[in-house]
């Protein structure tokens, strides 16, 4: 049977809104590998930092941009089953290296700004509700990690049936072989969903997306 949707899809179909995903204080802050709660592959700041070239490229041509926190509450009631797995102890509401990355990635007082107390940005959030108020088709994805909040934030739109694009260059997992594997299994569920930032920015430059 043909396959009713295997025609070539454009990069960005209709309205697209970008999501920056969990890019916080910590992420730019001198802390030594070893002392992380959550391991981090070796350039992971670097690919962090580079999401400003996509956030101020969205911002030029009127893509909303929205900024994603996971937070959790300093008495650790709202971790669940997070720490079962491999990390330890991250992002309490105690710690003022949880906040956003407000310097790094230049956001303004009226962001679209999301907190999350799970991997999945639609998990327990208003995003939802919000990417129906902008009537966004396309989701761009940037941020960490590759191949845990990136990918259930992913899978969820998805599923949502969102176009969902994966900004290679602008996220980053907790090791090379963990971020290849995630970018794998999202190109599986969406062909053409890995990009590459000049992509992207190309994309959205020839983009008639209005606010």
């Amino acid at each position: 049977m043909t396959n009713p949707n295997s025609k070539k899809r454009n990069l960005i179909e209709g309205r697209a809104a970008l999501i920056v995903i969990d890019i916080q204080k910590s992420t730019f802050s001198p802390i030594p590998d070893d002392e992380r709660s959550i391991a981090h592959m070796p350039d992971y700041a670097d690919r962090m930092a580079r999401s400003k070239v996509a956030i101020d490229k969205a911002r030029e041509v009127g893509i909303p941009v929205i900024f994603i926190q996971e937070i959790h509450r300093a008495d650790l009631v709202d971790f669940g089953r997070e720490l079962d797995g491999d990390e330890e102890i991250h992002c309490l509401d105690s710690n003022p290296l949880t906040a956003f990355a407000e310097e790094e990635l230049g956001m303004r007082p009226d962001d679209y700004r999301i907190s999350k107390r799970r991997y999945s940005a639609f998990y327990g959030t208003d995003l939802e509700i919000l990417l129906k108020g902008l009537k966004a088709e396309t989701l761009i994805l940037v941020g960490g990690l590759t191949d845990v909040c990136v990918h259930y934030t992913f899978v969820d739109s998805h599923q949502g049936d969102y176009f969902c694009r994966v900004i290679e260059d602008c996220v980053a997992g907790s090791s090379f072989e963990a971020h290849q594997a995630s970018l794998n299994a999202m190109e599986y569920l969406q062909h053409g969903a890995i990009r590459s930032l000049d992509e992207v920015v190309e994309a959205m430059t020839v983009s008639e997306n209005v606010t």
